[in-house]
């Protein structure tokens, strides 16, 4: 295959995927802003979630305050903002487009069905419900691209690259909106594991999906340490960390079965996904998840450049 052509199918996977992220990001904060801190104005649920999404110098440079207007304008249809969700989709109908033949018609029809959408919104008018119904519609487009991949793509090179941009973005995407827990600051005069800190890992496990799913695995009440185990160490939760890198592992080892050797990439995802199966949840929590998600991320990057070092260039 053309390097050309695996860093068009890995970007196209990757900008799907991070539409779907900043959806999800703005979830988080959309439903953050409903609990109690909000309305006592010591919660930062907005800023954070520029924070989250790296563009806080980009925001600040063309506005002034940090609200629910803004924030929501600016990540999905600012004009100085090159990684909103109406650029990430136009981005990767861009990639489809050049890897026409790569792809099947119907990954094709939903990217250019999803412009044609968002061509026809008016983002500047949305209000609460409108917001949440263009959020939902951002997040099924990514889900329906996902399952086409899935159900209709030849398992050779092409669906290898395409899994690889996938699971690269998700991981990233997951150790950012788990980390947005520690950019809402609780009022002094609640307390960790609280009412309020209660409702805020439930807002964030509702906008991954997974409040359900995680009730199936821990049967008792939600508990900030056995939420950060959920997203992080748990290959149950297909949005956890370690499920991406047990993925990671895999497509990398059959590309380097196919092009009959191995580099970088591979022994860098071995790394990291071994850490992560020898990661104590308790010890994790107590001694700084913030400080680990960073450094997970970093490493996530430095995993991304190895790849295109290694095969896109």
């Amino acid at each position: 295959m053309l390097a050309r052509t695996a860093d068009n199918l890995f970007w196209l996977s990757r900008y799907v995927e991070r539409a779907e992220s900043l959806a999800r990001i703005l979830d988080v904060a959309l439903r953050l802003a409903t609990l109690p801190s909000a309305y006592a104005g010591t919660s930062n649920e907005w800023e954070s979630a520029i924070d989250i999404a790296m563009c806080r110098n980009l925001f600040f440079e063309s506005n002034e305050v940090a609200d629910e207007a803004s924030v929501t304008q600016f990540l999905i249809d600012g004009p100085n903002n090159p990684s909103s969700i109406r650029r990430c989709i136009e981005i990767a109908r861009h990639n489809a487009r050049a890897v026409r033949t790569a792809i099947t018609t119907e990954m094709w029809e939903i990217l250019n069905d999803a412009w044609s959408e968002l061509q026809r919104q008016k983002f500047k008018s949305f209000t609460g419900k409108d917001l949440s119904r263009f959020l939902a519609f951002v997040k099924e487009v990514s889900l329906r691209f996902d399952g086409a991949a899935y159900r209709t793509m030849l398992r050779t090179d092409h669906y290898w690259f395409q899994r690889l941009g996938m699971f690269v973005e998700r991981a990233d995407n997951t150790a950012r909106l788990l980390d947005v827990k520690y950019h809402v600051v609780l009022p002094e005069t609640e307390s960790v594991g609280g009412g309020l800190d209660y409702f805020q890992w439930s807002a964030l496990l509702r906008a991954v999906s997974s409040l359900n799913s995680y009730h199936l695995i821990y049967r008792g009440g939600i508990r900030p340490w056995l939420v950060a185990d959920f997203l992080v160490r748990r290959p149950e939760q297909p949005r956890s960390l370690i499920s991406s890198y047990e993925n990671l592992n895999r497509v990398l080892d059959l590309l380097s079965e196919q092009y009959g050797r191995q580099g970088p990439s591979q022994r860098l995802v071995r790394k990291t996904y071994a850490g992560l199966q020898n990661l104590d949840a308790d010890t994790l929590f107590q001694t700084g998840l913030h400080e680990f998600l960073t450094q997970f991320i970093a490493d996530n990057n430095q995993l991304g450049l190895a790849i295109s070092e290694q095969y896109l260039q």
